[in-house]
């Protein structure tokens, strides 16, 4: 009785049984030779004689293909062993791989990487180790490129409607600008940018790289701070297809009155102390203490009489409460005793309070 039996094709030993291969096994002859034929010709890792890889000198972005990309390397020994890792490929038979590398720093410009690998092919731990020299060569990216030339597409412009920029204002817009543009850099957005900022008299104006990041950075100004902003394109030039190229500026026009200031809204209930501005007016009235809104008129500014800001207000002495609806304070100019209206923000028990003076009445400031 004859046994049925397999042969390796190259030097026709007998072979042990197999199993059925599975999806995504190897096939063909490689897949019939018996072991020591099979690993005659087996090279666990395929890797290049050298690799080259150019480097932006500003922002450390690797150069692959005929894009520019951020790999966050901390120095050139972090960029060789990322490419290296891109670069180098194991067996597609090997199962439960590992491997090690060891950097070797010949120049100031090549790293030479030592590598170990390690893997299970047909049962049998196998290991390889491959030396691969690293290239590391300066350069500058588009972006950097960019940058350092001055190049913008959109301006913002931060102004307010009738007044001064608040410090605070300015600080905050600023603030913005970088905050979301520094969000889309890091969702990869390398064209995100901002090239200059200047201050002026009026307020600040933003130069970034594109319309969109622009417009973008004017409606998140508006939605925090108020009022409202406005497109201006210029023609600069054509692309190479022929296509008109605008630059534009978007002006964003802040609201007439800035939180902290003390207005009259001529409606004969008393000083409101502003406290937020975005798409109304909304402050805090200073007889009662009680919340007040006012809604823009046509024009998109509210009709009201500017008094003074919270900074005017000053600390006095609290004489006596006479009751829930009148308090007796020191007048913060005379220091004469003065009965005002008690509003709600005031403590039962305080000692001090915080008072603005003007025409001749004095107000109480709440001290938040």
């Amino acid at each position: 009785m004859s046994e049925s039996r397999e042969f390796c094709p190259r030097c026709g030993d007998a072979v042990p049984e197999r199993r059925d291969p599975l999806p995504g096994d190897p096939a063909g002859r490689d897949a019939l030779l018996c072991d020591d034929c099979y690993f005659e010709d087996f090279e666990l890792v395929d890797a290049p004689d050298r690799i080259e890889v150019l480097v932006c000198s500003g922002c450390g972005a690797v150069r692959r293909g005929e894009s520019w990309r951020d790999v966050g390397a901390r120095d050139y020994t972090d960029v060789a062993v990322d490419e290296v890792a891109e670069a180098l490929g194991v067996h597609v038979a090997a199962e439960d791989v590992q491997w090690s590398v060891e950097p070797e720093q010949v120049d100031e410009n090549t790293v030479r990487m030592h590598c170990r690998f390690s893997g299970v092919v047909r049962g049998t731990l196998r290991s390889a180790a491959v030396t691969v020299p690293v290239k590391v060569s300066r350069g500058t990216c588009d972006r950097c490129g960019r940058i350092a030339g001055g190049y913008y597409a959109g301006v913002i412009q931060v102004r307010a409607d009738g007044r001064d920029l608040t410090a605070e204002e300015r600080a905050e817009a600023l603030d913005i600008a970088e905050s979301y543009v520094a969000d889309q850099e890091a969702k990869g957005d390398r064209e995100a940018f901002i090239t200059e900022v200047n201050e002026t008299d009026e307020g600040p104006d933003v130069k970034v790289s594109s319309n969109r990041l622009a417009e973008n950075v004017a409606a998140r100004v508006t939605t925090e701070l108020g009022g409202s902003f406005e497109s201006y394109p210029t023609l600069v030039t054509e692309d190479g297809d022929g296509n008109e190229v605008y630059r534009v500026t978007f002006a964003v026009r802040l609201p007439r009155y800035a939180p902290g200031e003390i207005l009259d809204p001529g409606d004969g209930d008393g000083p409101v102390l502003v406290t937020g501005v975005s798409g109304r007016i909304q402050g805090i009235r200073l007889a009662t203490g009680e919340e007040y809104t006012s809604a823009f008129d046509e024009g998109g500014t509210p009709d009201a009489t500017r008094l003074g800001t919270r900074d005017d207000a000053a600390e006095t002495t609290v004489v006596t409460v006479e009751d829930e609806h009148a308090i007796q304070v020191l007048d913060p100019e005379t220091y004469e005793a003065r009965t005002v209206p008690n509003p709600a923000f005031v403590d039962d028990d305080a000692d001090t309070v915080l008072a603005f003076k003007h025409g001749g009445d004095v107000h109480l400031v709440p001290r938040e």
